[in-house]
């Protein structure tokens, strides 16, 4: 096994270098946007009895091709009552955060580049996973001022669930990557991949996968936390006003930041571009172009979960989703730390006591989370709570446990909501 990259080994390449790595990770992100939404289709369709894409190209591998295209020669509306020049640079703002994020993503080990040694990564920084969180927040603001600057209300709530969703989601995952600087010493994402060279973080470190694979789902805004964006509800989301390739600068942010925090979880959780057992046995497994393939590949598994979660759970409610956050999730990874503090701190850090410290933890937020659905279903419902249905002149339907109040009409007498909709019924028929 040669030497693994660490930060002594950036900063050193000539130009022509540093612009073919950049290419090659634009490159990267672009082919596996393309890859992964026709491999969404493709296994939505089969999880659904149903075929996906099979009529553009061979089995339908242009579809994705073609899309973009129609995209591109679609022609770009632009909505009465815009802020036009924030309108046209929130998709920019969008996406260019989620190729940015990229940079210090160790896609491989050290290769040779006509007679050059480097490493298969951009650069690196003493604080690189820092600089992944702090961009990928900056690209919640193209959402934001999109919904904002459509001038239309329902772009608006769709921005303004975004930023309270990526708020919540973000103190969930830092406080996730807290345990990993606690065992690994740094926050450098090559130095993180050395320190797995023998085991994995996701074995050591459990608790914390778990919740950064909850985290990193509602931070991309994916399905079954997909509230930005919801069809049943907000008509399309943010992206409502946007059409053309406005509207395919959103769709690429979102594919890009999906591989982007797959590929953050592969370098902090699943060591990385080293091969996995028992292809690890090989001599050459974790040396030269190789390396990109088990990187390649462990990114893959995580984007097939991203679709496999779409295929399969129902969205949540918002409530529920804010819930997940601020109640489980950000508690959980609080104790989860104190837990690896603790260990680290009385020397008694072994993979062992780590692991069956991760699992106690996760057998008492499973009790936690039974305690509190018992709890729910013997609280008592309240009936004494009354509701006036034309609240701001807008028909909601009540709360559970709340009872319309009796609406007066304009001759003097009174009706219920019921008696109001029975009567539209007959007048129907």
């Amino acid at each position: 096994m040669t030497h693994q990259p660490d930060l002594s080994w950036f900063g050193h390449d000539p130009w022509w270098l540093v612009v073919a790595k950049a290419l090659g990770v634009f490159a990267f992100l672009l082919v596996t946007v393309l890859v992964a939404i026709l491999l969404e289709r493709k296994v939505l369709g089969r999880m659904q009895m149903r075929f996906g894409p099979n009529r553009v190209g061979p089995y339908g591998l242009l579809q994705s091709l073609v899309d973009g295209v129609k995209l591109a020669l679609k022609e770009g509306l632009v909505p009465a009552g815009v802020d036009k020049p924030i309108y046209l640079l929130a998709p920019i703002i969008a996406v260019i955060p989620a190729f940015m994020a990229f940079a210090v993503i160790p896609m491989g080990g050290a290769v040779s580049v006509f007679g050059h040694r480097t490493a298969l990564q951009m650069t690196d920084l003493a604080v690189a996973v820092l600089y992944v969180l702090a961009v990928t927040s900056i690209g919640v603001y193209g959402i934001v001022l999109a919904g904002w600057a459509s001038g239309s209300t329902y772009p608006l709530l769709g921005g303004l669930r975004s930023s309270a969703q990526v708020v919540s989601y973000e103190i969930a995952m830092a406080l996730s990557f807290a345990a990993v600087f606690l065992h690994a010493g740094t926050m450098s994402t090559s130095e993180i991949v050395a320190a797995q060279s023998g085991t994995w973080y996701i074995f050591l470190l459990l608790p914390s996968f778990l919740i950064y694979v909850t985290a990193m789902v509602g931070e991309t805004n994916r399905a079954p936390f997909d509230l930005p964006e919801a069809e049943g509800e907000l008509v399309g989301g943010f992206h409502t006003e946007y059409s053309s390739l406005k509207f395919a600068m959103f769709m690429l942010a979102e594919y890009v930041n999906m591989t982007t925090v797959s590929a953050l979880a592969t370098t902090i959780f699943l060591g990385g571009w080293q091969a996995p057992w028992p292809f690890s046995v090989w001599d050459g497994a974790d040396s030269g172009w190789v390396t990109l393939i088990w990187f390649t590949a462990k990114v893959w598994i995580l984007l097939f979960a991203f679709i496999w979660l779409r295929a399969t759970l129902p969205r949540l409610r918002y409530d529920q989703f804010m819930a997940l956050g601020w109640k489980l999730l950000i508690p959980v990874s609080l104790a989860w730390i104190m837990t690896v503090a603790t260990l680290r701190t009385l020397d008694t850090e072994g993979e062992l006591s780590a692991a069956i410290a991760g699992l106690v933890l996760i057998a008492l937020a499973l009790i936690v989370l039974r305690w509190n659905r018992v709890q729910r279903t013997h609280e008592p419902e309240t009936t004494d709570q009354s509701f006036d249905p034309m609240h701001g002149r807008f028909p909601v339907p009540p709360l559970p446990g709340q009872e319309p109040v009796v609406e007066p009409i304009h001759n003097g007498n009174s009706i219920s909501i019921d008696a109001v909709l029975s009567k539209g019924n007959s007048h129907d028929a």
